[in-house]
């Protein structure tokens, strides 16, 4: 089976945004619509993501669609920590919208009211529907494959398109984010360009 066949398939960047007694959010990469009368979308997210826990409490997110100029600390501020430690919203330019954060100076957002679930074993998919979009720009939207050949990012562990990949010589992975820098040594003063992590968080492939 050839699964890089997948890679072929579309996909972009956006942050989910939720509220219970905080805010909280996680990035995703699997967004789409699936009806125009009503205006449907279904996105999917993993079980152990405590933003999942809030939408299906509350039954509401926000959609901040993410672009090519994006700032990669925001990736990896919402992908690759928990809302449950951090405000992950805190230093980022944000505002609240009928009590759902949502990102600005991104390509566009969405509020949603979750209308039906689909539980797969690792995944909920949230079928929603839109109820207000706002702040379009014209702007490049990211998508994955910008994140993964230009940023040089990888899918986590827990990103439905996840997939392992063949070492390679030479190359120092972040144990953090994945991201992967190709270089005989890193600088002492190295920090991922994508989380922030510093060197120690280095491994050698």
């Amino acid at each position: 089976m050839e699964k890089n066949v997948l890679k072929n398939l579309s996909y972009g960047l956006y942050v989910i945004g939720a509220q219970d007694t905080k805010n909280v959010g996680c990035i995703v990469n699997t967004v789409f619509q699936i009806t125009s009368s009503p205006l449907m979308i279904a996105v999917s997210i993993n079980h152990d993501n405590y933003t999942n826990e809030i939408i299906k409490k509350t039954k509401k997110f926000s959609i901040s669609i993410l672009s090519e100029d994006t700032n990669p600390e925001i990736i990896g501020t919402f992908g690759y920590k928990s809302s449950k430690d951090i405000d992950k919203f805190a230093n980022f330019k944000y505002e609240e919208k009928d009590n759902l954060p949502i990102l600005l100076d991104t390509c566009g957002n969405l509020l949603c009211t979750v209308e039906n679930m689909v539980e797969t074993s690792t995944h909920t998919i949230f079928i929603a529907q839109i109820e207000d979009m706002f702040n379009f720009k014209q702007a490049s939207p990211m998508t994955y494959k910008y994140y993964q050949e230009v940023l040089k990012g990888k899918s986590p562990q827990k990103a439905p398109t996840y997939m392992e990949e063949e070492p390679k010589e030479n190359v120092w992975c972040c144990t953090i984010c994945g991201y992967e820098v190709q270089m005989d040594e890193l600088p002492e003063d190295y920090v991922c360009p994508i989380c922030g992590a510093p060197i120690k968080m280095f491994k050698k492939k």
